[in-house]
């Protein structure tokens, strides 16, 4: 019988080894998989290089990681913003490597090693320092440059619901790299808000495949999510963003908590 599922998130992240390159989902906050990160910290695996689109947000999920100075190098293509403190001091200190990425050739080369491509073509980052070194082609009167796909040994995924088959869907944006990190990883583990039983899920709408997905844990409702909306938190002048912060506060994941206390002079 083909059943995923595994009881716990310490149990999803079992073998992540040192010197890993994980793959993390998510689009800023909107979908990373915050509770498969904490138990990744707890496990200890260390000397990482991720692949991402962002570089950590506040001090929890890949921020936390990071903080924790457990990644060597970051893959990512948006590593600066107004709450990434945590890897500019890092990279400022030479303490983290970073290979920055423009969005849609990360996205691409993620795409290319889960469709098995051995390297394309794109014009993107032609002419600026992303693109020195690299092979380059003109075609059709254009000047192109030689991209290589990226794989990973484990991919930490964030996804709505599944089922036992590890067939998943995703809530709108927080599908974002889910999807294509499942396919480029040897690993994908997937946390999901709940189990449903076979055939609840219309086949029409499963987004990933249970035959691209490892591992899948429920973690249940989140407090910094309530009905798939945000609560809690701050934003980015350190005030308050809803009037659910109590709910917020007082349940979920320590890290997930620790989100709504960002205060004005930390945002800076």
């Amino acid at each position: 019988m083909i059943d995923k599922r595994v009881r716990s998130v310490e149990e999803a992240v079992s073998g992540i080894q040192d010197g890993a390159t994980v793959m993390i989902g998510g689009f800023g906050r909107a979908g990373q998989p915050v509770e498969l990160i904490d138990a990744l910290i707890e496990q200890g695996a260390s000397d990482l290089t991720i692949v991402s689109n962002n570089a950590g947000n506040g001090d929890v999920g890949l921020a936390a990681l990071l903080a924790k100075r457990r990644v060597r190098k970051i893959i990512c293509s948006f590593p600066r913003q107004s709450d990434s403190w945590v890897f500019d001091g890092l990279y400022r200190e030479g303490g983290i490597e970073l290979e920055l990425v423009p969005q849609g050739n990360l996205a691409e080369r993620i795409r290319a090693a889960g469709a098995g491509i051995g390297a394309f073509f794109t014009p993107t980052g032609v002419g600026t320092q992303l693109a020195e070194g690299k092979e380059t082609r003109e075609i059709d009167g254009r000047l192109y440059a030689l991209e290589y796909p990226i794989r990973a040994d484990f991919a930490l995924i964030s996804a709505r619901k599944a089922d036992r088959w590890g067939n998943l869907v995703y809530r709108e944006t927080a599908r974002n790299f889910g999807p294509i990190m499942a396919t480029a990883a040897s690993t994908a583990i997937v946390q999901v808000d709940e189990f449903v039983e076979l055939g609840e899920i219309d086949p029409e709408t499963v987004v990933t495949p249970g035959i691209f997905v490892d591992r899948v844990v429920a973690v249940g409702e989140r407090g910094w999510l309530r009905d798939g909306e945000f609560v809690g938190g701050v934003d980015l002048e350190g005030n308050p963003i809803s009037s659910g912060g109590e709910a917020f506060a007082g349940s979920g994941s320590a890290a997930a908590a620790a989100l709504g206390e960002k205060t004005k002079e930390g945002s800076r």
